[in-house]
C-alpha cells in the first residue's frame, strides 16, 4: 500500500462512521488543551515557588498545592476545550486578615469563552446573524460542540454592552488632545417603537490625536442632529477632561453640530464635507447636468492651490447661476469653510476634505439594518453602533503625515499645504 498524500492525511475518514474528519484540526485542539495546562500548571508553579520562604511557626509551607478543580470547558476559536487547574492552598492573610488567594491570570475563576469569541459574537451580530440563530451559526464556525450561547445569552451579552457603553461614556478624557476631529450624525430605523420614536440620530464624534491615531471620542442618542443633542455631547466631553479645543472640525452643513461647536470650540477651524456638499449641490441639479456638474466640483476640491481652486468655484457659479441659483448658493455660501484644508499640511489633505473615517465605519451598520430592517429598540441600535466603532477603531490607520502634527498644533502657517518658509 502506497504513503498517504497530504492532503489525505488532513483529511481522514473515520472508519465507524464513514464521515470525513478534520485531522488537522483535531491535532491543534489537543495541542491547544496541553499548552494550556502546561502554562497554568507553570503559572501555579511559579507562584508556589515564590512564596516558598512563608512558612508557619512549625516550619510548614503557608503556599502549597490542593489538587485540582473540576473540570470545565472554555469555548476557544478551535472549539470547546475543557481545561483544569491545581489548587493552591494559601494560608496566609494580608494586614487586615483577609485570607490570601491565588488568581490565575491565564485561566481567571469565571472564563468560559476566549476574549476572540466574545469579539465574534458582535460581529455576527453586526453582520445580520439574529439573536435565534446564534447556535448554528457558532457550531457551523467552531464544530458541533460548542454551546452555552444560547438566545438567552446573546441577549445578557448585549445588556453587557450596554454597561460598557455606559463605562466608556463615562471615562477620564483628562490629558487627550485631538488636533483634528470629525462629526456626523447616522439615522437608523427602530422596529419596535412608536411612529413619534422610530427614527433614531446617532451622534459620532471622532478625533485624530497628537501623534495621528484616530480614536473613537463619543456615541450619543441624540434628537436629530439638534444644536443641544451636540452641545450636551461636546459639554460631557469637556466635564470628563477634555479641555484643548481641536484645530479643526470636519462635518457636513447640519446646523446643529457648527451651532454647538462655534459656543465649545470658538477657535477651532470650520471645514465643511465635500463628500456631503457635492451631493447637496448635485440634488438641486436636473440629471442631465449633473455629470458635468461633477466634475466641475471635483476640479475645485482637487486643485493644487487654493488660488486655483476658488477660480474653479468662480467658474462654476458662472456656468450654473442663471439657470440652477438654487444650486449656486449651496454651494457659495460654505465657499471659505469648503477651502478651510488649503492651510494645513497638505499630507493631511485627504483627511480634511471630506467625513468619510465615519461613512466608511458606518457603512457596515446600514448593510445590518437592510438586512433586519432596523433594531428593536433605540438602546439595541446604540449598543450595536457603539460595539462596531470599537471593533473598526482596532483597523483605523494613522494620519498620513503625522510628523507634521505637531508643527499644526504649535501654530506653524501652512499655505496651500506647504509650511511658510521663515523670511
Amino acid at each position: 500500500m502506497g504513503q498517504r498524500t497530504a492532503s489525505e492525511t488532513v483529511l481522514a475518514v473515520d472508519s465507524s462512521g464513514g464521515e470525513a474528519r478534520d485531522v488537522l484540526t483535531e491535532i491543534l485542539h489537543h495541542g491547544a488543551q496541553q499548552m494550556l495546562a502546561t502554562a497554568i500548571e507553570t503559572e501555579v508553579a511559579e507562584y508556589i515557588d515564590a512564596h516558598a520562604y512563608a512558612r508557619d511557626d512549625n516550619g510548614q509551607r503557608l503556599v502549597v498545592r490542593n489538587g485540582h478543580t473540576p473540570p470545565r470547558s472554555i469555548l476557544t476559536g478551535l472549539g470547546p476545550v475543557e481545561v483544569t487547574r491545581p489548587r493552591v492552598n494559601d494560608k496566609r492573610t494580608d494586614a487586615e486578615g483577609n485570607r490570601m488567594r491565588f488568581t490565575s491570570a491565564i485561566l481567571p475563576p469565571y472564563l468560559r469563552r476566549t476574549k476572540a469569541i466574545d469579539e465574534l459574537v458582535p460581529w455576527l451580530y453586526l453582520k445580520g446573524i439574529s439573536t435565534g440563530d446564534f447556535p448554528d451559526a457558532l457550531q457551523a464556525l467552531l464544530g458541533p460542540a460548542a454551546e452555552g450561547l444560547s438566545a438567552t445569552n446573546i441577549c445578557r451579552l448585549k445588556r453587557i454592552w450596554e454597561d460598557e457603553w455606559k463605562d466608556w461614556s463615562r471615562r477620564d478624557l483628562s490629558g487627550k488632545h485631538y488636533v483634528y476631529v470629525w462629526a456626523d450624525g447616522i439615522y437608523f430605523n427602530i422596529r419596535l417603537e412608536d411612529e413619534a420614536n422610530n427614527k433614531q440620530c446617532i451622534l459620532v464624534l471622532m478625533g485624530a490625536t497628537a501623534n495621528g491615531k484616530k480614536e473613537l471620542i463619543g456615541i450619543a442618542d441624540g434628537y436629530r442632529e439638534s444644536e443641544q443633542s451636540w452641545t450636551e455631547l461636546l459639554k460631557g466631553l469637556q466635564s470628563r477632561g477634555l479641555v484643548i479645543s481641536p484645530k479643526v472640525a470636519v462635518a457636513d452643513g447640519a446646523l446643529g453640530f457648527w451651532a454647538a461647536c462655534r459656543k465649545l470650540w470658538p477657535d477651532t477651524r470650520e471645514q465643511r464635507c465635500w463628500v456631503h456638499k457635492t451631493a447637496n449641490v448635485l440634488n438641486k441639479l436636473p440629471k442631465s447636468v449633473q455629470p458635468k456638474a461633477k466634475a466641475m466640483l471635483h476640479e475645485i476640491w482637487q486643485a493644487e492651490t487654493k488660488a486655483t481652486a476658488e477660480t474653479a468655484l468662480a467658474l462654476f457659479v458662472t456656468t450654473f447661476a442663471a439657470k440652477y441659483p438654487k444650486a449656486v448658493e449651496c454651494l457659495a455660501k460654505d465657499r471659505e469653510v469648503l477651502l478651510t484644508f488649503y492651510d494645513f499640511p497638505a499630507e493631511h489633505w485627504i483627511h480634511l476634505r471630506t467625513t468619510n473615517p465615519i461613512e466608511s465605519t458606518f457603512a457596515t451598520v446600514r448593510l445590518r439594518h437592510r438586512r433586519t430592517k432596523g433594531s428593536g429598540s433605540r438602546t439595541a441600535c446604540l449598543t450595536m453602533v457603539f460595539k462596531l466603532a470599537l471593533s473598526a477603531e482596532k483597523r483605523w490607520r494613522r494620519l498620513n503625515g503625522s510628523a507634521l502634527l505637531p508643527e499644526v498644533i504649535r501654530g506653524v502657517r501652512f499655505i496651500d499645504g506647504v509650511k511658510e518658509r521663515a523670511a
